[in-house]
């Protein structure tokens, strides 16, 4: 097996595990089934597809659930009905009519939301305990300064990961049996479904489309919007009933597998591997992790995932959905992108055609 798969399996957690550990932390989901989620799936669509493939959170949901806006029972909710979207929309061939009316300023936006809903999440939680988040600041900027700026989510998490162990003591390694979802705890809400249509805007640009185009350019290979579609909304009507969190492909994921070395579907089973030993031996830790090292980690995600926002051929747009998204919700901020998208054109097609 070559080092390349090794490190590029490494390179798909740069987001991945802050965001899970903070989901954990601030909701009531089990660490060790969120974790099993992502390593059985790694494992399955490394096999399916036979090159490296992605599995993230879907971040809409994950920022929301984690800066309150939904429920735990909303965010799961939300999951499954992303999970059913995606699976009609991959079955029947609809993305490539879909996708012209999510323009790239929409999807941008919709990214630049989430980022700053994060943002104001991690400065509230760091400033719980500054003298612990001023470290976990240093130690992110010698990631950064050292030329790891990629790695240093990972690094700081690093930190907390040290101080939860260091709290809980002796770890006594429990595997994470899957238990089906009580129904009554499901909670089908505007909230959520306001939720869904924002998530599904980042999906069908970045998860489904943009992932497919790095697909054919990386690896030969194809792996069309509407089959990465399908297989998310199978993912999630299979996993999230189990206690796993709302997943979805990437072309951030997959890129830094590509970036740090994978070229097989074996960087896909060696994460898989990680994940479940992580799921095995991380869960004592989780509830002993410090919030304000916590905080960081968020921040550090926010500035990455705004950082593709802000790279927008509209930006008046993108702002604009990105302030809505944070002032009022994600849901609200999909439909004024989709409506200011669509006028926006008409206008300039109007005046080229003068």
């Amino acid at each position: 097996m070559a080092w390349g798969e090794v490190t590029g399996a490494v390179g798909d957690t740069v987001t991945v595990l802050p965001i899970v550990v903070a989901v954990a932390a601030l909701t009531d989901l089990s660490l060790g089934r969120l974790l099993l989620g992502f390593a059985v799936f790694q494992v399955v669509w490394g096999l399916w597809y036979g090159h490296p493939m992605s599995v993230e959170p879907m971040k809409a949901l994950a920022a929301l659930v984690i800066a309150g806006g939904l429920s735990t029972g909303e965010y799961v909710a939300a999951g499954l009905l992303a999970g059913v979207a995606l699976l009609v929309i991959g079955r029947t061939g609809t993305l490539g009519r879909l996708a012209p009316y999510v323009g790239e300023p929409v999807v941008r936006g919709i990214q630049l939301g989430v980022a700053l809903i994060l943002l104001r999440t991690g400065v509230t939680t760091g400033l719980e305990t500054p003298s612990l988040a001023a470290l976990a600041v240093v130690v992110a900027l010698g990631a950064i300064v050292t030329g790891y700026r990629e790695v240093a989510a990972l690094a700081v998490l690093g930190l907390g990961a040290v101080v939860a162990l260091a709290t809980v003591g002796p770890i006594t390694p429990r595997f994470p049996v899957p238990t089906l979802l009580d129904p009554a705890t499901l909670s089908f809400s505007r909230d959520a479904a306001g939720a869904t249509l924002g998530q599904l805007a980042m999906t069908v640009g970045n998860a489904a489309v943009a992932t497919s185009l790095l697909v054919a350019e990386y690896f030969d290979a194809d792996a069309s919007p509407d089959d990465l579609s399908t297989s998310m909304g199978a993912m999630n009507l299979l996993a999230v009933p189990l206690g796993a969190m709302p997943m979805c492909h990437g072309s951030g994921g997959l890129a830094g597998k590509y970036a740090f070395g994978a070229r097989t579907a074996t960087s896909n089973l060696v994460l898989g591997g990680i994940y479940l030993v992580l799921a095995v031996v991380a869960v004592d830790a989780v509830a002993a992790f410090p919030m304000a090292v916590l905080g960081v980690v968020l921040v550090l995600v926010a500035v990455e995932l705004g950082r593709s926002g802000v790279d927008t051929p509209d930006p008046l747009l993108t702002g604009l959905v990105g302030v809505v998204a944070l002032l009022v919700n994600v849901g609200v901020a999909f439909g004024v992108g989709v409506v200011g998208y669509y006028v926006l054109a008409r206008v300039r097609g109007g005046r080229e055609s003068d």
